[in-house]
C-alpha cells in the first residue's frame, strides 16, 4: 500500500513553491512496488531493490594492457639497450604455468594474467627481435603497461546503490562481478483515464463540440517509457457515480491511478469529489505557470495523481511533480533532472514569485559557446505543437524578473527528464 499521509499537500493561503512541493514529496511518498529477481536480459529500465556488492575484482588479477613482453624491471639498464631471452608465452585466459625467473622475458598479449615475477610490459611496437632474444629499449618506467587486480572494481565494495534505476552500462558492471541475477522492483502498475463528455476516441467520429483525446495518450506513454505496466482505463463520462466506481475498482489492481483534467471545481467536474470520497486528495496550489491544479491523493490507499487538462500544462507538471511521485512509489532513489545552463537568444520577462518553464529549441552557438534557447512564439498551454517543436524548457525561478538576451539560463531537456 502506497504510504501517504493524510495531510500530504494539505495547504491554503500563500501558494506554495515548487521546490517545497518537491521537498515535501520526497518525505512523504515511500516505496509501493514489491520485489522480485529478475536475470541480466531483464535488466535494463528496472529500479534496484538491493545494494549490489561485488563478490570478486575486476579485473580479478594484474595483467597486460598491451600486446608485448612482460620483463622484471630491475633487469633493465637503465643507460641503454637489454637482451633478454623470450621464454614463455600468456595470452587472455591462459596464464603463463609457474613463475618466471628474473634475466628472462614473457610473450604476452593484452588481457593476459600477468606472469608471476614481471612487474612491467613493453609494447611490442618497441621492441627487436634477434632469433629468441628480445632487445628493449631503455627508458621503461616500472609497472608500465600493467593493469592492477581491483582496478576497475574492489572486491566487497557497493557497486550500485539500491534505488538506482540500471541502464546497459550498469548491466555490464553486474555481469562483470559474475552474477547472473539482481533483485529488483516489480514495475509499477499504473492505471491511466481521461473524463470528459467532450472527449472521443482517436479514429472515430468527431462531432461539432467533440475533441480527440490527446492527453491520455501522451501520459501511457510517459509512464511505459517509466518502465510501468499501464492499463488504458478509457474515458469516462461527467457523471460521479460512473467516475467513482470506475476509480474503486482500478484501485484494486494497480499501485497509482493518474488522470488529466477534471480537478477543479465546476459542476462537470467529478474527479476530485470521487476520490475524496474514497480516500483523499490534497491539492497543490503551486506558484507554477503552466499548471495547477495538480493533485495527489489517495484512492483506498492508492496512490492518485490528478494533472491539469491542459496538454502543455500536463505535460509539465508531469515531467517536474507527477513523475517524481511516481518514481519513488517505484522505488526509486531521488535523482532530480539535470539541467545544463544555456543562454536566452531573446530577453524574457515574468512575475516574480512564480517558477515558470518555457518552452524552447537550442540553436548552436557561432562562438562555440553555449548554446542559445529560442522560445516557441506561442506559449498558450494548449498548444501541444510547441512541445513537439521545441527540445526541452527553460525553467525560471520564482525569484527571476527579468532575463536579458544572451544571460545565462536553466534548461531541462525533454531527453533528459524522460529517461
Amino acid at each position: 500500500m502506497a504510504q501517504l499521509s493524510d495531510d500530504c499537500f494539505a495547504f491554503g493561503g500563500a501558494l506554495m513553491r515548487a521546490d517545497e512541493a518537491l521537498r515535501v514529496l520526497a518525505e512523504r511518498v515511500t516505496p509501493q512496488a514489491g520485489i522480485e529477481t529478475a536475470p541480466l536480459r531483464a535488466l535494463r529500465g528496472r529500479i534496484l531493490a538491493d545494494d549490489i556488492v561485488a563478490p570478486r575484482a575486476v579485473p580479478p588479477h594484474d595483467n597486460a594492457a598491451v600486446d608485448g613482453y612482460a620483463v622484471h624491471h630491475a633487469d633493465l639498464d637503465p643507460a641503454g639497450e637489454t637482451r633478454l631471452p623470450v621464454q614463455g608465452r600468456a595470452a587472455a585466459g591462459h596464464p603463463l604455468a609457474g613463475p618466471s625467473p628474473r634475466g628472462r622475458a614473457v610473450r604476452v598479449f593484452t588481457g593476459a594474467a600477468m606472469p608471476e615475477g614481471p612487474d612491467s610490459v613493453f609494447m611490442q611496437e618497441d621492441v627487436r627481435l634477434d632469433g629468441d632474444v628480445a632487445i628493449f629499449p631503455p627508458g621503461l618506467k616500472k609497472g608500465a603497461n600493467r593493469r592492477k587486480a581491483g582496478e576497475d572494481v574492489e572486491a566487497g565494495k557497493t557497486i550500485l546503490a539500491a534505488g538506482h534505476r540500471l541502464r546497459a552500462q550498469d548491466v555490464g558492471l553486474i555481469a562483470s562481478v559474475g552474477l547472473a541475477a539482481a533483485r529488483v522492483r516489480a514495475p509499477l502498475k499504473v492505471a491511466v483515464f481521461s473524463t470528459g463528455d467532450e472527449l472521443r476516441e482517436p479514429g472515430t467520429q468527431a462531432p461539432k463540440g467533440a475533441v480527440y483525446d490527446a492527453n491520455r495518450f501522451a501520459l501511457m506513454a510517459l509512464l511505459e517509457q517509466m518502465g510501468a505496466v499501464v492499463t488504458d482505463v478509457g474515458i469516462l463520462p461527467d457523471r460521479r457515480e460512473i467516475v467513482t466506481r470506475a476509480l474503486a475498482e482500478a484501485a484494486d489492481g494497480h499501485d497509482a491511478l493518474v488522470t488529466s483534467g477534471g480537478m477543479s471545481t465546476g459542476e462537470e467536474d467529478h474527479v476530485r469529489a470521487a476520490v475524496a470520497a474514497q480516500g483523499g486528495i490534497d491539492f497543490w496550489r503551486l506558484a507554477i505557470r503552466p499548471g495547477r491544479p495538480v493533485a495527489l491523493g489517495r484512492v483506498k490507499g492508492k496512490a492518485f495523481v490528478g494533472l491539469p487538462g491542459n496538454p502543455v500544462a500536463m505535460m509539465v507538471t508531469f515531467l517536474r511533480f507527477a513523475r517524481p511521485v511516481l518514481l519513488r512509489l517505484a522505488g526509486a532513489a531521488d535523482a532530480p533532472a539535470l539541467s545544463f545552463r544555456v543562454r536566452s537568444e531573446a530577453p524574457i520577462k515574468k512575475k516574480i514569485g512564480r517558477r515558470e518553464w518555457l518552452r524552447a529549441r537550442l540553436i548552436p552557438a557561432a562562438d562555440g559557446g553555449a548554446p542559445f534557447a529560442r522560445r516557441f512564439p506561442r506559449d498558450g498551454a494548449g498548444i501541444l505543437t510547441s512541445l513537439v517543436e521545441s527540445d526541452g524548457l527553460i525553467e525560471l525561478a520564482e525569484e527571476v524578473g527579468e532575463v536579458p538576451a544572451g544571460a545565462a539560463v536553466d534548461f531541462l531537456a525533454f531527453s533528459e527528464l524522460a529517461a
